[in-house]
């Protein structure tokens, strides 16, 4: 049942799911651009890949807030988000050690390190995020360094929700754009400063901002918040903001205003993904989500999050084994082979570990907790 209030547990949101899929999918659009480019039109809009971890970010908070129950113990959110997401990227890392690590690298393949046990460790505990370093930064999966941020998102989440729930509809919004004016004034100190100590902060620090963002906009949505857009709109906004982008770029005349323009792309497309997220969901309130909420839109949604941490894998094990492919639209042939296969994996990962894991993690603690409960008050047990 669908809930006006902030205080009740809220409502599934299947077109969010779906529309997970596509952040996963044009990240992969972007990876494969190390194996088999497109011509110069398609792959200088392929560059913006990389943007599908922003609209990840933002979706964290607002999927965390939206989903929130009043009196959660933080040991069990924190439980859930170790089951959610520690399993599975333990498991990839595995996967991906041989296709990115060797004792003896071959200069030619510059993506191959040198194993380093206590470099991969720090992947294993999901912190090599915390590093600027690109071979600690990238090290293990390179797809999840995205995870160190996670984690510190979720870390905060139990701490700054107290503060986001205690403001309504019109005060999660004035938040909201708070968070984006801060956003912009960080950015233009960045500019204005590159070397500085704000420069160099963490990118877990440097992102919070998204996740932020997606914290008050769920919220104000819990308290009765339903923009009326259609979600082709802000989709189409950021479709068109990279044809700019491009286009300003390859213009020389256009040249100047590219140079003022692109240094903020980060926060533009962090205001249209979280734009897109809340007109789906509000779209999905009001029975209108159409196909991204489709049962196959769905189960590719769910699947999304191992077929980000193993697509990796895949485009470099076809890198090792085939060399780069030269610029040319047969290439989308490659793009539909590897894109096949690494919906097969992650649809095998998510059912057979992903999935029946975190189920048994969460089995596990609710019977730890369930135990302690009992001991405590023997009348829960004798009931």
């Amino acid at each position: 049942m669908t809930t006006e209030t902030g205080t009740a547990h809220a409502s599934r949101l299947d077109a969010i799911t779906g529309l997970r899929w596509w952040a996963a999918f044009v990240v992969f659009g972007y990876h494969m651009l190390v194996f088999a480019p497109l011509p110069a039109i398609a792959s200088s809009l392929l560059q913006f890949g990389f943007f599908g971890v922003t609209f990840f970010f933002v979706l964290s908070g607002f999927v965390l807030t939206w989903s929130m129950r009043p009196g959660t113990p933080k040991s069990t959110f924190y439980w859930r988000r170790f089951a959610r997401i520690w399993p599975l990227a333990f498991v990839t890392l595995l996967l991906a050690i041989p296709v990115f690590y060797s004792f003896s690298p071959d200069p030619a393949q510059w993506w191959v390190k040198p194993f380093s046990a206590g470099i991969l460790m720090l992947s294993v505990f999901l912190l090599q995020g915390w590093s600027r370093d690109p071979a600690i930064l990238f090290s293990g999966n390179p797809a999840a360094w995205t995870l160190t941020i996670e984690s510190f998102f979720y870390a905060l989440h139990p701490f700054v929700s107290p503060l986001v729930s205690r403001l309504g509809k019109r005060g999660a919004l004035v938040a909201a754009g708070g968070v984006v004016l801060f956003a912009v004034a960080t950015r233009v100190a960045i500019e204005l400063a590159p070397t500085s100590w704000l420069a160099q902060l963490p990118w877990p620090i440097l992102r919070v901002n998204e996740f932020l963002l997606g914290m008050c906009l769920a919220w104000a949505m819990r308290q009765g918040w339903r923009p009326r857009m259609h979600p082709i709109v802000p989709a189409i906004a950021i479709v068109a903001y990279f044809v700019v982008i491009v286009g300003l770029e390859g213009v020389d005349a256009f040249r100047p205003a590219y140079i003022v323009v692109s240094p903020y792309t980060s926060e533009v497309v962090t205001v249209l993904c979280a734009a897109l997220i809340v007109i789906t969901a509000s779209a999905n309130l009001r029975g209108k989500a159409g196909w991204v909420a489709s049962r196959p839109m769905v189960a590719l949604g769910e699947w999304s999050f191992a077929f980000y941490l193993v697509h990796a894998t895949i485009i470099y094990t076809a890198l090792s084994l085939l060399g780069p492919q030269p610029p040319r639209w047969a290439n989308l042939g490659w793009f539909a082979a590897l894109l096949v296969l690494a919906i097969a994996a992650a649809a095998a990962l998510h059912l057979w570990v992903e999935k029946p894991v975190e189920s048994r993690l969460r089995r596990w603690q609710q019977g730890v907790v369930s135990a302690r409960r009992a001991r405590q008050d023997p009348a829960i047990a004798e009931g």
